[in-house]
């Protein structure tokens, strides 16, 4: 088992979590329950799937991973959308597009890690 709350990519997508949270609370009240709710759910679910998987066994762990990984990629679009929309300028997209990119990256380095 490994003590999730020892790891980088845990405590890098806990902080994620956190500026998003703090983005979208400026975005129009009617996206509450539209693109906020969904970049906040797949946000925090980075973190979590991490936690989570780290209880199980390392097959399961690098299945959890994956997860995790995927809620990075599902941020992607969630973002170029926000900038569609103005609701967050260019460089803001980009600051966080560049955290995400990074964040997936390190994920995969720690699954592959676990895989060894």
């Amino acid at each position: 088992m490994i003590n999730f709350e020892k790891l980088d990519v845990y405590h890098e997508a806990v902080d994620l979590a956190l500026d998003i949270y703090k983005l979208t609370r400026n975005f129009p009240k009617e996206e509450m329950f539209g693109i906020v709710s969904q970049l906040r759910r797949a946000a925090v679910s980075i973190s979590l799937n991490i936690a989570e998987g780290s209880s199980r066994s390392k097959k399961d762990f690098s299945h959890f991973l994956d997860m995790a990984r995927g809620s990075c990629y599902e941020l992607v679009p969630l973002l170029r959308i926000a900038l569609e929309l103005k609701y967050l300028d260019q460089k803001e997209h980009d600051k966080l597009y560049g955290r995400v990119n990074l964040l997936a990256k390190r994920i995969s380095a720690l699954k592959n890690s676990v895989n060894r």
